[in-house]
């Protein structure tokens, strides 16, 4: 084997994470076709004598270097480099698939309340949460504030996501899991209010309060369940009032405290 090649191996092995030590033996070995002892690989290796027993011990451990006892002397030989070649592409490939498999590390949860004013800003913050979804939408809001996000809903849907709706008015979506409330006389306390979770992790609250609009976005775990209960609190009732209509409005027991819940 040529200088060249010699280099040329000792250099693939410390790609490979293997020390310029390592490197060393294993290329004294590999260039002579014969078994060796430790004191003639301190002399083809050029590894210190107090070195090379701990780099022969890591070298068979990692299954490239072979060793054997005869009369009571122990004698090394490398394994093909073929052999090596193939041996490293192997546990290169393992390495990758395990890192592949390597669960990633978790953003922590930013569990505080920010408040935000400003339908606007209000507004675009629902359409962003909307595009950032990964898994499950649940929104709750009237007519108006649905259509303006209706095509990004609707692209969720196509996507496989979770995709729920619940809306105070009139829409027109593909969209099957979509809760219809059309108000009406007896409906005059509705409140205008907008409901947002995505994934079921994070959430937005926005309602009118001194005729101005304001919201809370959150991630924290207990609020986002709290507001996902509310979310299905809002849909039961709105089917609840769709099935029993009848019922209830001519009960005005029932109507009274119905009329007083928000949907």
């Amino acid at each position: 084997m040529n200088d060249d090649r010699k280099q040329g191996v000792s250099n693939m092995l410390q790609q490979f994470g293997f020390t310029q030590y390592e490197s060393q033996v294993y290329r004294a070995l590999i260039t002579i076709d014969q078994a060796m002892d430790a004191t003639s690989i301190v002399k083809r290796s050029e590894v210190p004598r107090s070195k090379v027993y701990d780099v022969l011990r890591r070298l068979v451990k990692k299954g490239i270097v072979l060793e054997s006892t005869t009369e009571k002397k122990r004698l090394y030989t490398a394994l093909p480099l073929h052999l090596t070649i193939e041996k490293l592409k192997a546990d290169f490939e393992w390495n990758v698939q395990a890192l592949k498999e390597t669960k990633m590390k978790e953003t922590p949860v930013d569990d505080r309340v920010w408040t935000l004013k400003d339908n606007q800003s209000i507004q675009v913050s629902l359409k962003n949460l909307v595009q950032k979804a990964g898994s499950s939408i649940f929104i709750s809001a009237w007519a108006d504030d649905v259509n303006a996000i209706l095509p990004f809903l609707e692209e969720k849907h196509h996507a496989g996501l979770d995709v729920t709706v619940h809306v105070i008015g009139e829409i027109e979506t593909i969209i099957p899991n979509t809760s219809t409330l059309i108000p009406d006389t007896e409906h005059s306390k509705l409140e205008r209010s907008r409901i947002l979770i995505i994934d079921q992790m994070e959430m937005l609250f926005a309602g009118v309060e001194d005729a101005e609009w304001q919201a809370i976005h959150t991630q924290s775990r207990p609020l986002v369940k709290f507001f996902t209960e509310f979310f299905y609190h809002d849909v039961a009732l709105t089917e609840i009032t769709r099935k029993y209509k009848d019922t209830i409005m001519n009960d005005n027991e029932i109507r009274d405290i119905l009329l007083k819940l928000r949907y």
